[in-house]
């Protein structure tokens, strides 16, 4: 499996990259693929490209406020599950819940 995720929050600080560290930990255990946008204080780190957007399985947006460049993702709404950045710090695994 594929994932890609977004991870921004209000400050644009710690729980952005805590919840792409509790992203990328939760897909490594399991064996999947992983890449994680962040979105904080300096800006578009780890950009996703347009190819693994597209090849994505899952895409997980965890965040509290807008992502930039949100247009990349209208073809692809089928797979976006979005949460806060604090649900997925709290419990990671809930990425894969239904």
């Amino acid at each position: 499996m594929k994932v890609v995720a977004i991870t921004s929050c209000a400050t644009g600080i710690a729980h952005t990259y805590m919840a792409a560290e509790a992203i990328k930990k939760i897909c490594k255990q399991k064996g999947y693929d992983c890449k994680v946008e962040m979105q904080g204080a300096l800006g578009i780190e780890n950009k996703l490209k347009d190819k693994e957007i597209e090849e994505a399985d899952l895409i997980v947006f965890a965040n509290d406020v807008g992502i930039s460049k949100s247009e990349r993702f209208d073809a692809y709404k089928d797979k976006i599950k979005k949460l806060t950045p604090h649900a997925v710090i709290q419990n990671p695994s809930v990425i894969f819940e239904e």
